[in-house]
């Protein structure tokens, strides 16, 4: 009976005993920082949509059944509420796993101050996060062990976390912590818990004007569970303000190319592309994974106050 317990316990933990599988990484994590913290809501003064879609592993195929390589995809909102020196936002995403299947839903707020020329920001987001499992993709040892799940089973539990962020005119701080209410996932199984794990997310960023056409942004992205810790660098040029290049690096996992492009005139439309070169463990993946942003402003009311400057310093 315990050995059945142990196999039934690993298959509610895939996504939550894996720091990566938890919660979905993204190479482009400097154009979504209200992803990594909620207080970022509202930082830049602009109201923004954005979507991105990271298909892992190129090519992957599982060896049986109808499983496959990781997709995410995440849709985010946020805008300022200038008369609270506050913002607002929100974000969903979705990230299948192949047998498993984790959907987070968040409302986001901040609360601004500003401190001379910076500002700092407090903020809280609350949301459910939902898991599925499909029985049908996994192959079992014992057929009949009761404590297999047939079919597909969800649950769907509370979510919470909290954040700060700190901007200065050249550089950027910022700290999120996430599943603070620890929510279990059992399916029904009173012998089995699988628990989201406590997140902690800190991310920076410094820009560096080389000439009036050109700037470069390095930043990092530092994701720890308290057991597991992983670090990005990237470093990306900016050109007039309309077009960017950067090379990117992930701890032990990959080396990353991104390229992006900013549409109409007053260069509100943006699209953004990262490809990883996976160079860990490429005996059980494939070598490529692709990133695609897409975010719009919407243009900003010359009624509303102060005229917002549209740099890269502060678009994302």
């Amino acid at each position: 009976m315990l050995k059945r317990t142990f196999y039934t316990l690993s298959l509610l933990l895939l996504g939550a005993g894996a720091f990566a599988q938890q919660d979905p990484l993204f190479t482009q994590y400097m154009f979504n920082n209200l992803y990594m913290t909620p207080a970022f809501a509202g930082v830049d003064g602009v109201t923004r949509f954005s979507a991105i879609h990271r298909s892992q592993w190129l090519g992957y195929q599982s060896s049986f059944g109808d499983g496959g390589a990781p997709t995410t995809q995440m849709v985010t909102f946020n805008t300022p509420i200038n008369k609270l020196r506050s913002g607002a936002g929100a974000y969903i995403i979705n990230d299948n796993l192949g047998p498993q299947n984790n959907l987070e839903a968040q409302v986001s707020y901040a609360y601004h101050l500003g401190i001379k020329d910076t500002k700092l920001s407090f903020g809280i987001k609350a949301g459910v996060y939902s898991q599925t499992i499909n029985g049908k993709h996994y192959r079992f040892v014992q057929e009949n062990d009761p404590l297999i799940i047939e079919g597909k089973e969800s649950q769907i539990k509370p979510d919470l976390g909290l954040g700060v962020f700190y901007r200065a005119e050249k550089y950027y701080l910022g700290m999120g912590f996430n599943h603070l209410l620890r929510s279990n996932f059992n399916f029904g199984l009173d012998s089995v818990r699988g628990a989201l794990v406590n997140h902690i997310n800190f991310t920076g960023g410094y820009f560096y004007e080389v000439s009036f056409d050109l700037k470069v942004q390095f930043t990092t992205a530092v994701r720890t569970d308290l057991n597991k810790t992983q670090v990005d660098l990237a470093g990306i040029a900016y050109i007039k303000d309309t077009m960017w290049g950067g090379l990117a690096f992930r701890q032990a996992e990959a080396a990353s190319l991104l390229l992006g492009y900013s549409l109409l005139k007053d260069k509100s439309l943006k699209m953004g592309t990262a490809i990883d070169f996976i160079v860990k463990d490429r005996a059980a993946k494939e070598s490529f994974s692709f990133e695609f942003m897409l975010s719009y402003d919407l243009p900003v009311n010359p009624g509303s106050g102060k005229k917002v400057v549209r740099t890269p310093r502060y678009r994302h």
